[in-house]
């Protein structure tokens, strides 16, 4: 019965006046992460075809950016071994970006055969993060990156510049902000075009990123920055507000809330696109998304994952159906 329940029902008419609001951003635009940060944490891999049906269903839905895959060592994140596959798989949309994570230029080079319309990097602003998540440090980190920014850029493709651990690591605790700077400023020098800041333990709260992002908009704009907050602690959407207060209009999300760090223990996954939008959609901020096709997007994708759907806004929808049903 709850496929049959009909969503737009929902009342998203927004409750904030002009005068609250004027400070925010207009429009958001959503980078919805679950085929890749969503599923490359996950024991059962889903198939292919299960894939390929979760793309093109968050293509319905609206989105415009869509990371897909990750072309990393297949061995070490064994759910993203089918990125190349899958690129050549799903219908594309001419005017939906989709993109990939890549390691090195090895992972470049499988990207670009594969036909990826973007890629990203991914840092760290902890010094163990680093080693324990791409077994280098930060400085040979950015050695790594150097040929991964030229041979993109001369192919055409721009590329995105991941942060972990702005705000606290699971090995060294809480993060400097001016560690966090010191990466950004670098990325952003070296070509990136933007950096998402990752909290990746969700560990996060509006006082620490009001800290962080105070000092982050002395010297790189906020056009130049996207949020990307995991809701271990339940904090994701006050943080994402308190970017926004900050001028920022690019977030981070993932379907049902799928996600989490293979070596970050005890994070849980990103926070939930539904839960983002219903948010963004009721203080009058544009998405331009179909709430009722994310969450049939989520609610597949679980089904074939076994595993409960994380996003509030789909609990509470789920729960309303029910007893409409009976």
């Amino acid at each position: 019965m709850i496929a049959e329940y009909n969503w737009s029902t929902l009342n998203l008419k927004p409750i904030f006046d002009v005068e609250m609001t004027a400070t925010l951003p207009q429009q958001v635009t959503i980078i919805e992460v679950s085929p890749r940060d969503g599923l490359q944490n996950e024991s059962k891999a889903l198939p292919l075809g299960r894939k390929v049906e979760l793309v093109e269903n968050l293509a319905r839905a609206g989105l415009k950016h869509i990371e897909a895959g990750s072309f990393v060592n297949p061995r070490r994140v064994p759910p993203m071994a089918d990125s190349d596959e899958l690129f050549s798989a799903f219908r594309r949309s001419p005017d939906i970006v989709y993109s990939a994570l890549v390691p090195n230029r090895r992972g470049l080079q499988r990207a670009l055969a594969a036909g990826v319309d973007e890629v990203a990097v991914f840092g760290a602003a902890s010094e163990t993060f680093s080693q324990r998540n791409i077994q280098c440090s930060i400085e040979e980190s950015f050695e790594r990156f150097q040929p991964v920014l030229d041979e993109a850029t001369a192919a055409g493709v721009r590329v995105r510049g991941y942060v972990s651990c702005v705000v606290d690591c699971p090995y060294e605790g809480t993060i400097s902000p001016t560690a966090v700077l010191r990466v950004s400023e670098r990325l952003l020098k070296m070509g990136c075009y933007e950096v998402a800041l990752g909290d990746t333990t969700g560990a996060g709260t509006p006082g620490s990123f009001h800290e962080l992002l105070s000092l982050l908009e002395n010297t790189i704009p906020a056009e130049n920055l996207a949020l990307h907050c995991h809701n271990t602690y339940g904090q994701a959407l006050a943080n994402i507000l308190v970017g926004l207060e900050h001028g920022i209009a690019r977030i981070d999300s993932s379907v049902a809330g799928l996600g989490g760090c293979p070596y970050a223990a005890g994070a849980s996954g990103n926070v939930a696109t539904e839960d983002v939008v219903y948010m963004l959609e009721g203080m009058g901020i544009a998405t331009g998304l179909k709430l009722d096709t994310l969450i049939d997007a989520g609610r597949e994708c679980c089904q074939a994952l076994g595993k409960p759907n994380h996003a509030m806004v789909a609990q509470a929808l789920f729960a309303k159906a029910q007893d409409i049903a009976g």
